[in-house]
């Protein structure tokens, strides 16, 4: 059994290292951070597939490099929603998260004034992967509470279950890995 996971993202092909879930199943890692030709080919692809729009929302932390790129080639500006409250929030808004790639339960956090700047806008929601939805889920809450319009929610990857779901915009099916 190979060690990696050959995968395809519209078109480019990258090895991904598996890394164990549990005893019975393993995840493909799929890390953005660094590799700007998959960053800029996926955000341009992702565009393409997406309704119009006027922010898009990212959850921190691995999705960031693709939220800048498609608010680079959209012109579109992009905001983050945070793991930690930082000095500079005013008023801002959490709701809690637990990801199939994260230990413990975490905080999602938007500062009160970009979450103004998203009040009545399209949204479109951008994570790198999309599994058990759940960081989704937590970012959708976060969208509602500013009363934005979710116009569409979009990863390069769809990972298992969440690549039958008819309710996101993906680049490539991303498996579970049974051992």
């Amino acid at each position: 059994m190979s060690e990696y996971y050959r995968a395809n993202i519209a078109g480019l092909e990258r090895d991904l290292l598996r890394c164990p879930i549990n005893d019975k199943l393993d995840i493909a890692a799929f890390i953005l951070f660094g590799d700007v030709e998959v960053t800029v080919h996926s955000a341009e692809k992702l565009l393409e597939k997406l309704p119009e729009f006027d922010y898009i929302v990212t959850p921190e932390a691995k999705s960031i490099p693709l939220a800048y790129e498609m608010s680079r080639q959209s012109g579109k500006k992009y905001f983050v929603a945070r793991k930690k409250a930082k000095l500079y929030m005013k008023d801002p808004v959490t709701v809690n998260v637990r990801s199939i790639t994260t230990a413990s339960e975490q905080t999602l956090i938007m500062d009160g004034i970009e979450g103004e700047q998203i009040r009545g806008k399209r949204v479109v929601i951008v994570d790198d992967v999309i599994s058990t939805g759940e960081s989704l889920k937590a970012v959708e809450e976060l969208c509602a509470k500013f009363d934005a319009n979710v116009v569409a929610k979009a990863a390069v990857f769809a990972e298992g279950d969440a690549s039958e779901r008819d309710d996101i915009v993906y680049l490539s099916k991303l498996p579970l890995i049974e051992k």
